[in-house]
């Protein structure tokens, strides 16, 4: 089975990537929906939170995200060591969940596949592209933040094209490419390569890409 890393910036829609492909019966790990799940639920993660930042961090025994979301992105250095705490768990539970499948292919989408030095895990790994003012529009309307918040959050993450040089396939999700047929396009290709071979090694340089 192939193992594929799907990343991007924030807001350059790879949970709607994630959604087509979940669509076709592609299973998805979803690296930020299950850090949270461990967030909750583990208990060196909580004390370690709670250390970091303060048991404020959680409310009635569940994470506080709009606390914690806030402590983090105003103090870099803390939002550093939250994610040294964090991504050593959720890389091993994708792990976990890898092991499990038993489809052509699975994704793990996850925005800081390369901040997090988890690239080695993956055969391929796909990028979503879109531009900077409709990223930034796009993470406005779904988070109800400002610009200048979003602009911030940005600053924290990999620059877009240093990401992107980086992955194997690009998506391009800017309004003016169709999504649904880069996708279907991806789909059919990594099928044939699954089928081709049981540890097939990723072809061509990164940053190029069929999509």
């Amino acid at each position: 089975m192939l193992r594929i890393g799907l990343t991007g910036g924030i807001g350059s829609g790879k949970s709607t990537v994630a959604k087509i492909f979940s669509v076709l019966d592609i299973p998805v790990y979803q690296a930020d929906k299950e850090a949270k799940r461990l967030m909750n639920t583990h208990p060196d993660i909580i004390s370690g939170i709670q250390s970091l930042f303060s048991p404020l961090a959680y409310k009635n025994g569940q994470l506080d995200t709009s606390f914690l979301s806030d402590q983090a992105f105003q103090h870099p250095e803390r939002l550093s060591q939250l994610n040294a705490l964090v991504h050593p768990y959720t890389i091993e539970d994708a792990k976990q969940w890898m092991k499990q499948q038993t489809s052509p292919y699975a994704l793990k989408e996850a925005a800081l596949i390369f901040e997090s030095g988890s690239q080695g895990e993956f055969d391929f790994i796909i990028g979503v592209s879109a531009p900077e003012s409709l990223r930034i529009s796009r993470a406005m309307e779904r988070d109800h933040k400002k610009k200048e918040e979003i602009i911030d959050r940005m600053r924290n993450q990999m620059n877009e094209d240093e990401k992107l040089s980086k992955c194997h396939f690009i998506l391009h999700n800017d309004e003016r490419h169709l999504l649904i047929p880069q996708v279907l396009k991806l789909h059919h290709h990594f099928c044939e390569l699954a089928h081709q071979s049981n540890s097939p090694q990723p072809i061509g340089a990164p940053g190029g890409g069929i999509a």
